[in-house]
């Protein structure tokens, strides 16, 4: 399977743009898990969760997937900004890794920003790396003003990704975040990117480019999709995924390359719009 660098960390990963999910919470547990089985079958690696789906339960439903197969999974879990403290955020990331029953996460997150200062969240993180309980650590709807003061905080080679809003309706990040985190070698991992229940489709404009591209690759719309948000070096993206049918569209946009004139096409077919006051996110 094709592996890029993930971030400042320089580790290989597979490629979480194409062909990886998050799973929060699932009305069909025994599905989900299948498709979470499924998809380590299909060599779809990288699962992303946290401690708030389902107050726990997502990450105890990954964990019941994954037994037996840890070694085959990129696992990622994030903190809530209220559990960011130095303490309080050893203490989450322990609970996480119980329900996921592991020993290690290989990412570790902090939710969003909230008022526990970055500082002690990364002394936290840090204590977590030297314990061995985290391979590596980012943040997640950070803009730049945040990812600013975490680099000031940490310097070069500690912030390996920033998870972002980022669909084809919602381009936001192409502004400022996505230009910041390349010049700083941070990854840049796109949550919901087919949209919050809204993915593009029937007779509206944008909707008639992306199943024209498709029927051109002999494609689904949603690889189009997957393609052209993860159509850079850094840029990765973790569709949701809670149903078998789900798993085999991911994980067919693994090999699919758009030529320049498709790009410009959904270019112009999902413009990114103004640069917004604040980053958007759900």
């Amino acid at each position: 399977m094709e592996m890029r660098v993930f971030g400042a960390t320089g580790r290989r990963v597979p490629v979480l743009g194409q062909g990886s999910w998050y799973i929060d919470q699932a009305a069909d547990r025994a599905g989900a898990v299948a498709a979470l089985r499924q998809g380590l079958d299909l060599g779809l690696s990288h699962i992303d969760t946290a401690e708030m789906y389902g107050s726990g339960a997502a990450e105890a439903l990954v964990g019941e997937a994954i037994r037996g197969r840890r070694d085959e999974v990129f696992l990622v879990s994030k903190v809530l900004p209220s559990n960011a403290g130095r303490r309080a955020a050893v203490q989450a990331c322990e609970r996480s890794l119980k329900a996921l029953g592991t020993d290690c996460l290989d990412v570790y997150l902090l939710h969003w920003r909230g008022s526990v200062p970055l500082q002690e969240t990364f002394r936290a993180f840090d204590d977590l790396m030297a314990a061995g309980k985290i391979r590596a650590y980012g943040v997640s709807n950070f803009d730049v003003d945040d990812l600013e003061e975490a680099w000031a905080i940490l310097g070069p080679g500690k912030l390996v990704c920033n998870q972002v809003l980022y669909h084809l309706e919602e381009r936001a990040i192409e502004h400022d975040v996505i230009p910041w985190c390349r010049a700083h070698d941070v990854a840049v991992v796109a949550y919901s990117p087919f949209g919050h229940d809204a993915f593009p489709g029937g007779d509206a404009a944008g909707g008639r480019v992306l199943a024209e591209v498709a029927r051109a690759h002999g494609v689904t719309p949603r690889q189009v999709a997957l393609a052209f948000l993860t159509r850079e070096d850094g840029l990765f993206a973790i569709p949701k995924a809670s149903r078998p049918e789900h798993v085999r569209d991911n994980a067919g946009a693994g090999s699919l390359r758009l030529t320049p004139a498709d790009i410009e096409r959904l270019d112009a077919a999902f413009p990114r719009g103004p640069r917004p006051s604040f980053l958007p996110m759900i």
